[in-house]
């Protein structure tokens, strides 16, 4: 038996698709630029000690970690 599709979740699966194509490919003018994934080897001692100094202002490990190399740069890019 077969099932019959729903037209109404093909119109909106349509609307959706035409929604998601449009938002993608506007040019914008100003395109962020594509993150590069970064490794690198910490102690675990002193990872938990970054750790904790981020919970304290409320971000992440990740947003902290480009807090400090943000913060790092703008004193030493002279």
């Amino acid at each position: 038996m077969a099932l019959k599709k729903n037209t109404e979740e093909t119109v909106v699966e349509q609307i959706a698709e035409s929604k998601a194509k449009q938002l993608f490919s506007q040019d914008t003018g100003s395109k962020k630029e594509t993150m590069i994934l970064t490794t690198f080897s910490i102690a675990p001692s002193f990872k938990k000690e970054l750790e904790d100094m981020f919970a304290d202002m409320g971000i992440g490990w990740a947003a902290g970690i480009r807090f400090a190399l943000k913060e790092f740069y703008k004193k030493h890019k002279e």
